[in-house]
């Protein structure tokens, strides 16, 4: 997921389409639940009067460090935390409706570029893949005491690996031959051995490393999470930006946003009126071909705008 840096070092993915679909008030208030290194939040900020304010969230210090070193406006804030928390920040400053809120979801260039942060097979380090540097458990701790059974469910769920389960076994049996994975290398190389047929272009290890990554991070439970957070604050005509980079995610983006734009009626109360539909799709989009040419990061990128209809 490819956010940009402030100094172009990195490029940020449907730019001028997530903004153009986020801003319909330039008085507004608006979220950018996923900071990365701010590109999205300053073309929102460029958008927007001086009467608009744009609340950003970033699990990464990194990130928050860069913002505030950064991005000095006055219309600007930076929250140390994942966006499922957005509604109780929102709350905590007063604020109970925004104008939009985007979401653009997975890992960050600077995240994948960072040997120590241990996001990439490119490099050989510490097996780390913690967007939250400051808490929680590392990938390589995970392997030091999952199971062959968590490993599969965690590398075929999340990974779509069909080598799941020969992958998990070997793991945990060179752990209790005394030599546990630690870093991305060794997991990079482990994974070679047994994958020996993968997508043309693509390393065996990257679905392997894209599971770990997820179960890390609980990406798929905090995006869910923060949808439902996004739809309680979003005012009416309100609009909710998603931009994910692979089908689990735009899975849950797309059947959250089928499920909140249909009637739905009270099974307890056959004869009730249904609910009213909360949501509108309005787009789906993808990267132009000149966009994935000039960054290959955002050949499997999806953009889902959907607009709050009412308030219930």
């Amino acid at each position: 997921m490819p956010r940009g840096d402030a100094d172009g070092s990195h490029t940020t993915v449907l730019l001028r389409e997530a903004v153009d679909a986020l801003v319909t008030d330039v008085d507004g208030f608006y979220v950018d639940g996923t900071y990365g290194r701010g590109g999205h939040a300053r073309a929102i900020l460029a958008r927007l009067s001086p009467r608009g304010r744009l609340l950003a969230f970033d699990k990464d210090p990194q990130a928050v460090a860069a913002a505030l070193r950064e991005l000095a406006d006055a219309r600007f804030e930076i929250v140390h935390a994942g966006f499922d928390t957005l509604a109780e920040a929102l709350a905590a400053r007063g604020i109970a409706r925004v104008h939009g809120v985007l979401l653009d979801l997975g890992v960050s260039s600077p995240q994948l570029d960072d040997p120590a942060r241990g996001f990439s097979f490119r490099f050989d380090a510490p097996l780390d893949m913690r967007m939250d540097t400051t808490r929680g458990e590392t990938a390589a701790d995970f392997l030091a005491r999952a199971d062959v059974r968590t490993l599969t469910q965690v590398i075929r769920d999340h990974g779509d690996e069909r080598f799941a389960h020969p992958i998990a076994k070997t793991l945990v049996a060179r752990r209790q031959a005394g030599a546990p994975v630690r870093t991305t290398g060794e997991l990079a190389a482990l994974v070679a051995r047994i994958v020996k047929t993968r997508e043309p272009g693509q390393d065996p290890a990257t679905r392997t490393f894209q599971a770990l990554r997820i179960h890390v991070n609980a990406e798929l439970e905090g995006l869910e999470a923060g949808l439902n957070a996004a739809l309680s604050v979003l005012a009416p005509g309100g609009r909710l930006v998603v931009i994910s980079f692979h089908s689990l995610e735009d899975r849950i983006v797309k059947t959250f946003v089928a499920r909140e734009s249909r009637d739905v009626p009270d099974r307890r109360a056959p004869f009730a009126p249904p609910r009213p539909l909360r949501l509108r799709a309005l787009a789906r989009l993808r990267p132009a071909a000149a966009e994935v040419a000039a960054n290959p990061r955002a050949r499997s990128a999806v953009m889902r705008v959907a607009e709050r209809t009412a308030v219930a």
